[in-house]
């Protein structure tokens, strides 16, 4: 099985433009991103998908291969169902732009999913929610089966809209979701040609596209995330981290 790994990198950010070449302790955002993405098993192969040449010359620069994509296209998953779609592979993973301390092992932990369940449409990562996560919007939540397959997803504190959390004494009705993905080649063709659903418009989730195709959405459990970039408060706070860890 060909499992290969895509970085969306754009470079419009609305809340961060120019968001890949920030310089974070001496290096662009994208080099954090590709280093740590190269440590993976289980990557054939790896790409940076982007719509700007500046972009494209600082992947080059750390020995990356580039695809050069569109600018309008609306979403991450486009773009790499864009920058693949003519080559020749069974799995992708969706490795974000904007996760410098993204690591071989989480990649893998993905992509270990199609290796040990095939057939499998897609896979995702989830850590268990604290209080402050379950009612913030912008921690989206994700309840899941017994086989930790997604139910859905929601920026809602779901499933906790009767009974709270602290009254049922646990906070393991739902997990917060990160949103990095692997998809089998097929699921993503079929998910990128579907137009958007109701219910990822209600919510501003495309992961509800995909379920309301009927896809099965393994949730891998980890720890915890590791610290994306978003804004430029997040660049400052990571700076701050590594400063800290020394690195």
């Amino acid at each position: 099985m060909k499992i290969i790994g895509v970085i969306p990198a754009r470079y419009g950010s609305t809340r961060f433009p120019g968001k890949p070449l920030v310089n974070l302790r001496g290096r662009p955002l994208i080099q954090w991103t590709v280093e740590g993405a190269k440590k993976s098993k289980l990557l054939s192969d790896l790409i940076v998908a982007t719509d700007d040449e500046r972009i494209k010359a600082a992947a080059e620069a750390v020995g990356v291969k580039v695809a050069m994509t569109a600018s309008e296209l609306p979403t991450g998953s486009d773009r790499i169902h864009a920058a693949i779609k003519n080559i020749d592979c069974d799995v992708v993973v969706n490795i974000q732009g904007d996760e410098p301390l993204v690591t071989g092992e989480l990649i893998d932990k993905l992509a270990q999913v199609f290796l040990d369940e095939p057939p499998m449409d897609m896979a995702t990562l989830a850590h268990p929610i604290s209080e402050e996560e379950l009612q913030s919007p912008n921690a989206v939540k994700v309840v899941v089966n017994r086989r930790d397959e997604a139910l859905y997803f929601s920026r809602y504190a779901i499933p906790y809209s009767r009974m709270k959390a602290p009254e049922l004494g646990t906070y393991d009705g739902c997990l917060k979701h990160i949103g990095m993905y692997a998809y089998s080649k097929k699921f993503l063709k079929e998910f990128c040609e579907a137009s958007p659903a109701l219910i990822e418009k209600a919510e501003s989730l495309e992961q509800l596209r995909a379920l309301y195709l009927g896809a099965k959405i393994k949730v891998i459990r980890v720890k915890e995330a590791s610290l994306g970039v978003d804004t430029p408060e997040d660049l400052a706070r990571l700076e701050k981290l590594l400063s800290q860890q020394g690195m």
